[in-house]
């Protein structure tokens, strides 16, 4: 973009010369970047931005939309930027703090929900999520799913901020419990009830993949929401150990894998035990939703450390 100049800006003006500007410097997306940092700057929905091409910018608009534009020129994350990222038709709040929430996740969701759909009891069903992060996932499930309680456990307590304010701006918060928990260390606060669903989208990327990622997550997202610094199935070996005893009998686990996990992440479970186990892909067709079943286990057996 231009230094600022002294000639008044429109709203058509500022956009051309922003797009042009991104589009030079390698940002993918020039167009919808623009047109959301300039709506958040100008506090104007997008269409808005096309109906009022000529309105002229003010010069305090200007400098807002440059202090965004320059931050976006740095690699950050656009939703950090704007502060929202949209998930399953819902605005999720998201800052450094948590991992920004991706499409694909939504397969995950939508896995979960014909689950519930398919149970016939009257009692509410049970879900643990293993690490919230944003609380999209938990939000999500208490928006959509009728007759439903949530816990949710994050080893990050900032990230349980988040997830906290995302769940009272949807009207969902006393639909979930957030609780502080590693769950690398012993679950004795876990171990005291039962679920029906172990729902679970964990740190998947492997340490020597980290410095192949984009500037954008690399520099940005928070590492322990993406990695677990070893092959990227630390969590779902653990799953795998607590499962049987963190759920009800026939109790159902859902995990969201990452390319090319899916088949390694399906044995896994099936050497635990879990079994019916399924594969979905996700609308990018690779296989992401790893599904299955396991019957409980005594918990004077439990692995708890």
């Amino acid at each position: 973009m231009p230094e600022e100049r002294e000639q008044s800006w429109t709203i058509r003006g500022l956009m051309k010369a922003a797009i042009d500007h991104l589009q030079k410097s390698g940002i993918d997306n020039a167009r919808l970047n623009v047109e959301l940092l300039l709506s958040h700057a100008l506090e104007l929905p997008r269409i808005t931005l096309y109906t009022s091409f000529e309105r002229p910018v003010t010069r305090d608009e200007v400098r807002r939309f440059r202090s965004l534009y320059e931050r976006r020129l740095k690699h950050e994350p656009l939703q950090y930027i704007v502060g929202s990222a949209s998930f399953m038709g819902l605005a999720i709040h998201v800052d450094p703090r948590v991992l920004i929430p991706r499409p694909e996740t939504e397969s995950l969701i939508e896995q979960v929900m014909m689950r519930c759909g398919e149970r016939s009891s009257p009692d509410p069903v049970g879900i643990l999520e293993v690490g919230t992060g944003s609380g999209n996932i938990a939000v999500a499930l208490a928006k959509y799913v009728k007759n439903i309680s949530v816990c949710s456990i994050d080893i990050s307590e900032e990230a349980l901020a988040v997830a906290r304010v995302n769940a009272g701006a949807h009207g969902v918060d006393a639909l979930i419990e957030f609780q502080r928990i590693d769950f690398f260390e012993p679950v004795d606060q876990l171990l005291r009830r039962r679920f029906d669903m172990l729902v679970s989208n964990p740190p998947y990327i492997a340490r020597d993949e980290w410095e192949t990622l984009q500037e954008e997550v690399r520099g940005h997202e928070p590492a322990g929401a993406l990695t677990d610094g070893n092959d990227g199935l630390n969590f779902y070996r653990r799953i795998g150990e607590l499962a049987p005893l963190l759920l009800n009998d026939n109790g159902s686990v859902f995990v969201e894998v990452g390319f090319g996990q899916a088949e390694i992440v399906r044995q896994m479970f099936e050497d635990t035990g879990i079994t019916g186990l399924t594969i979905t892909r996700d609308l990018d067709g690779v296989p992401r939703v790893v599904r299955g079943q396991c019957r409980a286990r005594a918990r004077n057996t439990a692995m708890n450390n």
